[in-house]
């Protein structure tokens, strides 16, 4: 459980762990069977899966970065407007702007859905090949 109360901060502790590539600290501030909706990849439930996820983001070197443009909180609702960067195993550097839909009961994360363009993700594979 977390110690942190407002939504908002525990969103912005989340993602500074994964940019620090600190996944068991940022697993900390998610529930056991949250859902994580990442829109044109699929759905998945529960920190194993979400491990499992986050941990290809950090396959590359170099950062991992999560640039919250704007963000807003409304009761237990975050959202926020990012542009993620990270490079690929093979060492391709993508840069994304995201929407992030996040729910927070009970000082944790139990929702999360990410919107972007898997076209774009797709065209920067090809183009730095």
């Amino acid at each position: 459980m977390s110690d942190v109360e407002k939504p908002e901060d525990i969103v912005n502790s989340f993602i500074a762990k994964i940019e620090a590539r600190d996944l068991d600290a940022a697993l900390e501030h998610v529930s056991e069977d949250c859902y994580y909706d990442n829109v044109p990849i699929g759905d998945m439930n529960g920190k194993e899966d979400m491990l499992q996820f986050l941990s290809g983001l950090l396959k590359g070197e170099g950062p991992v970065e999560f640039e919250v443009v704007r963000q807003t909180c409304s009761g237990n609702t975050v959202m926020n407007e990012r542009l993620d960067r990270f490079n690929t195993a093979s060492g391709r550097s993508i840069e994304l702007p995201v929407m992030g839909i996040f729910e927070i009961n009970e000082g944790l994360i139990t929702f999360w859905r990410d919107y972007f363009d898997n076209g774009m993700f797709l065209r920067q594979l090809k183009d730095e090949s």
